[in-house]
């Protein structure tokens, strides 16, 4: 039975689609918003249906199957729209622009029965195909390292950074090649041509193997460059996708180990033969296959997911500073369904986020939180380990609560000195740390640029204008030192040198008018 298909998008990838699509007898219809792009497919394609709109390919069915080449941050919306309209979908990477509008379209694909591809064109790589034989036959031994340079000077977006554009294609091949997923990203970018949009990426894997990898992908070099090596302790590989003949070599190379110093052995390398066939055509007839058989693509829905929790962590690790981030499929956090979490927000395992509470973008949350109800953590927030938030408790940018720390309910932060409602001071918060184990009591205020000690206890209804010292209880507007407390939260009696908890034991001495645990 003839497969019939649609392009959706007819821009410059989206035209070598089109033209695939044609040589294997398969185009309906072609669809584009801009007059000119119609024209030209028309010009190269007489013949084909030509459309400004997809709805009326998605009432049509003698079209069952649609390709989405849109703008990356449609894909999302534009395939939900065509699994929901019972079509099969081809969509170009990246499959969405986070983990969670992913796994909304794999749930999709699946409910309906319907056929879910990712446009992971190196997957289809003749020369990535060969590679992935030799890992898999031991033929490179133990693989070490991978590292990928994707460079141009090429169509520079706006719509998405680097990291999203070009990464994919690298993250697509190392993941195929190492056969598990990292543990850990961290990535590091550079925003030359735009404010908010990193044209040059850094991105470091690790994986539970020990094998290291990464990524360097720009559209401000000089020459392009598309690169991937493979270091295995027996062998190592160079696939160069711009060399026009030898685009896969082998290069038995070996370390070895003379009177304890690593000494580098060179051999020639050894062009692999690989197949001519373009990877787009193969990936194309990948697809119509799979729509005719019903088949699971080999870059399906699943495969993609993975791809999408290594860009989320690597794009969260950019958002950071390069700060290390953990890669994971699937939330590791509880949120009520009334909550909202704004892409970009790092929450940890464990952590519960209960009803009517706002995450921002930025907020980094760590493990086994609890974030009550109706509260609000501001952008850039930084919240540690097993931190308690009670209901109605706002945390606003340049707060930083470190682990253990306790809110109580309604319990107030502030960061701004001197606020007006028709002057902006954002350039002016001044920042408020919380140390580890300290303790916010119940409708307490804490104005900004100051310091909470380690362990401190802060009473109910107290006002903070000044720093707290570590074990102080503080009571009363504005607040002030009326005694201290055990990290354990029992007060203490009045010491003047020494002093031991009646309840744990712990034992505390006085130095320069401040409590200290013995043995610190």
């Amino acid at each position: 039975m003839e497969t019939r298909v649609a392009v959706l998008g007819c821009g410059a990838w989206g035209l070598n689609l089109v033209r695939n699509f044609h040589g294997l007898g398969a185009l309906a219809a072609a669809v584009d918003s801009d007059d000119g792009t119609r024209g030209r497919v028309a010009t190269q394609f007489p013949g084909v249906a030509l459309h400004a709109s997809a709805d009326a390919i998605l009432g049509d069915p003698s079209i069952p199957s649609l390709v989405v080449a849109t703008p990356a941050a449609t894909h999302h919306a534009v395939a939900r729209q065509a699994l929901l309209a019972g079509k099969d979908v081809f969509v170009e990477k990246p499959l969405a622009m986070s983990v969670r509008e992913g796994e909304e379209l794999v749930r999709i694909a699946a409910e309906r029965g319907r056929v879910l591809m990712v446009g992971h064109l190196l997957a289809y790589h003749p020369a990535v195909m060969a590679l992935k034989d030799l890992v898999d036959r031991g033929e490179l031994g133990r693989i070490q390292y991978v590292y990928s340079h994707r460079l141009n000077l090429g169509r520079i977006r706006s719509e998405e950074n680097i990291l999203w554009s070009f990464a994919p294609h690298d993250i697509t091949a190392i993941l195929l090649l190492l056969g598990e997923m990292p543990t850990e990203a961290a990535a590091q970018g550079w925003n030359i041509l735009h404010r908010a949009v990193a044209d040059v990426t850094v991105t470091t894997l690790r994986f539970p193997s020990g094998a290291g990898a990464h990524i360097f992908v720009s559209w401000l070099n000089p020459f392009k460059e598309h690169r991937l090596v493979v270091v295995g302790d027996r062998k190592m590989a160079v696939f160069d996708d711009t060399e026009p003949k030898d685009k896969l070599v082998l290069y038995p190379h070996h370390i070895d180990w003379i009177q304890h110093q690593p000494v580098p052995r060179k051999a020639a390398g050894e062009a692999v033969p690989i197949d001519s066939a373009e990877p787009l055509r193969r990936e194309c007839e990948h697809f119509l296959e799979c729509v005719r058989t019903r088949a699971t693509p080999r870059t399906d829905g699943a495969s993609a997911l993975r791809v999408l929790a290594v860009l989320e962590a690597s794009q969260r690790s950019l958002e950071s500073g390069g700060r290390a981030t953990a890669v994971g499929l699937g939330r590791r956090f509880e949120a009520h369904e009334t909550a909202v979490i704004d892409e970009g927000a790092d929450i940890g395992q464990g952590t519960h986020v209960w009803h009517w509470t706002h995450v921002m973008s930025g907020a980094r949350i760590g493990k086994r939180c609890s974030i009550g109800q109706n509260c609000f953590v501001g952008k850039d927030v930084r919240i540690g380990d097993n931190v308690k938030i009670q209901n109605n408790v706002s945390v606003y940018e340049g707060v930083t609560l470190e682990d253990d720390v306790f809110c109580g309910p309604s319990m107030v932060f502030t960061n701004v000195i001197n606020p007006r409602s028709h002057v902006s001071r954002k350039h002016e918060y001044k920042p408020t740390l919380v140390r580890r184990g300290a303790t916010l009591g119940a409708h307490c205020t804490v104005l900004c640029g100051h310091a909470i000690g380690r362990y401190a206890f802060v009473g109910a209804g107290a006002v903070v204008t000044k720093d707290v010292p570590d074990y102080a209880l503080v009571l009363g507007a504005p607040a002030r030192v009326a005694g201290w407390v055990c990290a354990c939260g029992v007060r203490l009696g009045t010491p003047h040198e020494r002093v031991t908890c009646g309840a744990c034991s712990a034992s505390y001495e006085v130095r320069a008018g401040v409590l200290v645990p013995l043995g610190s």
